[in-house]
């Protein structure tokens, strides 16, 4: 317990850092923004409607696909800018989140601030009018003045909002006090999920009370308390972000290597262990952790990401689109070539060790059902239901095996990884879509089916490298030894190490002990 919350502790300064400047920056876009709306919306009952009805469309989105869908328009934005100008700019992890936070925090900002304008008393806008007031100087002395209160209040809700929706940022490659709850999830690390909901709750409390300052001052008409409350607001930032500014002081050119993983936690172990290697060999390293299989590729594809391992079953069917299965070393062979032709991905190789789709059920419901293949699952899938991660019902993985054994469960639910395994031991699901370099299968006695037809490709965990570095002889050297040299028993090792319930290591031990093993 104690080593897990030093080791949240370290972390915090780089996550808390980012969580307030996209906070910040995402609420001072939507107050520039809205402000102008809602004074807009007030002056004109033709236009409140759509503007009121849009931003309120927005918040039915939920946050984390507000999120994601960012990523692939600004990816295509920025390819457009690459072609016609030469240049482009970075489509991952901040820019996606400022734009969906910025619409996220729009609502209660116009809403409080048209009700607020046009809540101002008729006597008052005569008194206004008769004394000579033009409708400028009416809106700055008279009615922004009255309403102020109104719209700091929407600000208060608008920056809580900002504040929670920021922990979701994570999927899509930015940092944030959300990595905690990601990988704790993930990885059942309580203290990191307990750890990041309490950080991102104490930082919605601060900035809501430095905020209150500033709302109770334009009610008191107290320039004092405005004044302290926009003062700490800034200091506040300013201390938080700091830590993300210092390390680029005295480190002249030299350029970070992003090393990306998906949502799991082998993933998090390869990716700790291509740290090490390239920290080994004198280099920096920017993590960018929790992505989607899609969005990890495209991110390296577009020069985003430097270096991650993908799976090539994944890359086989998602990527390139392919249905047939030509075998294990085919599939390898005619992936590297494509994916070196179409996007100019060099593929180093396979680490060693495949981690395919499996499905999976327990010994004593398989023995009672008489299953043993997925042909088998076929005659008793209608009275199942089946558990899958987070993607696999939308992979073609899923169809390819649907179409080829006819398979119509009783139900199906996703979950993540963890909570998967959790609802097969629990009952709630009697087969599940499981990996085959789990260390959970072996530590459950769990019964995988095999698939006679040949449905699910293979998937050998490969290192992808970005076009931008495929020439960087560092990069390629510190990882060189990585291939080939990774069994399945010892990734399993690792995986469970981080997976079991009693004693876990985190990440980064178990990425030291696979490292040892493997002679490193």
């Amino acid at each position: 317990m104690n080593a897990r919350l030093a080791a949240a502790f370290a972390l915090l300064p780089d996550y808390l850092g980012w969580h307030v400047l996209l906070s910040f920056s995402a609420l001072t876009l939507g107050v520039l923004i809205s402000l102008p709306l809602a004074i807009a919306a007030a002056r004109s009952p033709r236009l409140r409607w759509p503007v009121l009805a849009g931003a309120s469309l927005i918040q039915t989105i939920p946050s984390l696909a507000l999120l994601a869908l960012f990523y692939p328009l600004l990816l295509a934005i920025s390819a457009l800018s690459k072609s016609a100008t030469g240049h482009g700019f970075s489509a991952l992890g901040f820019l996606p989140s400022l734009l969906a936070l910025t619409l996220y925090s729009m609502l209660p900002i116009l809403r409080n601030g048209a009700a607020a304008i046009l809540g101002v008393d008729p006597a008052i806008r005569e008194a206004a009018d008769g004394v000579g007031m033009t409708s400028a100087q009416k809106l700055f002395k008279v009615e922004l003045p009255l309403a102020a209160p109104v719209i700091m209040a929407g600000v208060r809700t608008a920056a809580v909002w900002t504040i929670g929706a920021a922990t979701l940022s994570t999927p899509v490659g930015q940092t944030s006090l959300g990595n905690y709850i990601f990988a704790g999830l993930q990885t059942e690390n309580w203290v990191y999920v307990l750890f990041g909901c309490a950080a991102s709750a104490a930082l919605a409390l601060v900035a809501d009370q430095l905020l209150g300052l500033i709302e109770a001052g334009t009610r008191r008409r107290s320039l004092r308390l405005v004044i302290v409350g926009a003062v700490g607001l800034l200091v506040g930032v300013a201390a938080a972000v700091a830590p993300l500014v210092a390390p680029l002081i005295g480190v002249g050119k030299q350029v970070p290597y992003v090393v990306g993983a998906k949502n799991f936690s082998e993933q998090y172990i390869l990716a700790e262990v291509m740290a090490d290697r390239l920290k080994a060999a004198g280099a920096r390293v920017t993590p960018k952790e929790d992505l989607g299989s899609a969005v990890a590729y495209r991110a390296l594809a577009a020069g985003e990401l430097d270096v991650y391992v993908d799976y090539s079953g994944t890359l086989w069917t998602n990527t390139l689109g392919r249905k047939d299965n030509p075998g294990r070393a085919e599939v390898l062979r005619e992936l590297t070539a494509e994916l070196k032709r179409r996007d100019g991905v060099l593929v180093m190789g396979s680490l060693g060790f495949e981690n395919a789709y499996a499905l999976t059920m327990r010994p004593d419901r398989a023995k009672a059902l008489h299953i043993a293949t997925i042909a088998d699952l076929t005659r008793e899938a209608g009275k199942l239901t089946l558990g899958s991660d987070l993607e696999f019902l939308s992979r073609p993985e899923w169809k390819a095996v649907q179409g080829a054994y006819n398979l119509n469960f009783k139900a199906q639910h996703s979950y993540q990884p963890t909570f998967m395994y959790r609802a097969l031991g629990g009952g709630e699901a009697d087969v599940i879509s499981a990996f085959s370099s789990d260390g959970r299968i072996a530590a459950d006695h769990l019964v995988v089916l095999s698939d006679p037809k040949g449905a699910i490709p293979p998937y050998d965990a490969v290192v992808l490298i970005s076009p931008r570095r495929a020439d960087d002889k560092k990069l390629i050297g510190a990882l060189q030894p990585l291939i080939g040299k990774l069994t399945v028993e010892a990734m399993r090792a690792a995986n469970y190490s981080v997976d079991r319930d009693q004693a876990k290591a985190s990440p980064a031990e178990a990425a030291k002990a696979l490292e040892k093993q493997a002679g490193l």
